[in-house]
């Protein structure tokens, strides 16, 4: 299963990468914003998207429209710091497969991907 990392926080993208080893997952590539997200889902196909949503030249709600735009079956999980009830529903209503809080662990990161896995 291909993974693909959007943030614009390396710290982030590095943490994620290792915390999905365990999963046996192929990370196809990271993203540092929106715009770059959508171009790498178009070229790579991931399976999965984690997908910050405040980044630079595009965030990460208009990337989502954008993503199942071109590849619908993609399953994209929001991750983010805002934690507001609205911006979660929005994104989950706009076809988000999941929400994940910063700040979160290793436990919880992979306990999102193997409810995805399962629905797949």
């Amino acid at each position: 299963m291909k993974v693909l990392i959007v943030d614009d926080s390396r710290i982030i993208q590095r943490a994620i990468g290792t915390w999905l080893e365990d999963l046996q997952l192929e990370i196809v590539g990271t993203a540092s914003n929106g715009k770059e997200a959508v171009e790498k889902v178009s070229k790579e196909k991931p399976d999965i998207v984690t997908m910050d949503i405040t980044m630079p030249e595009m965030d990460g709600l208009t990337a989502l429209d954008e993503i199942l735009k071109i590849a619908p079956k993609t399953n994209v999980i929001i991750v983010s710091a805002l934690a507001d009830k609205e911006t979660a529903l929005a994104a989950i209503k706009n076809g988000a497969a999941s929400f994940l809080l910063k700040p979160f662990n290793k436990e919880e990161l992979q306990e999102v991907f193997q409810e995805i896995m399962e629905d797949m």
